[in-house]
């Protein structure tokens, strides 16, 4: 059975950072794109960031990019999402997935093992 552990959320204020964790259990880990969705209050979830098996490709939202950046860890089956100059439209419940297959997606489609996620709230 696969098992993804968010960690690392909290109260951060504006231009802060954070780094998300999220271990994973169940399958070869390494063997598995991994991403990054959030769901803020009010909203659909949307897409963050995803890297490849390999961490070789990574993609990500407009909104982050250039501020964010995930990288996997396959010794460990964790994969990370460091957070920096965070805004309070960053604000939301972040989930981690396990991908379907070895390259990365923006699609949620693409994605069936889902963390429980962790709240990320960032203070003006």
């Amino acid at each position: 059975q696969v098992q993804l552990v968010e960690s690392g959320g909290g109260l951060v204020q504006a231009g802060g950072s954070l780094r998300l964790s999220c271990a994973a259990t169940g399958r070869p880990f390494s063997q598995y794109s991994m991403g990054w969705f959030r769901q803020g209050p009010g909203k659909e979830r949307e897409f963050v960031a995803a890297i490849s098996w390999s961490g070789s490709t990574t993609y990500y939202a407009d909104s982050v990019k250039g501020r964010f950046t995930i990288s996997r860890d396959n010794a460990k089956n964790t994969v990370y999402l460091q957070m920096n100059s965070l805004k309070p439209a960053d604000t939301a419940v972040y989930y981690c997935a396990q991908g379907n297959y070895a390259l990365a997606s923006m699609s949620e489609l693409e994605y069936t093992y889902w963390g429980q996620g962790t709240q990320v709230t960032v203070s003006s």
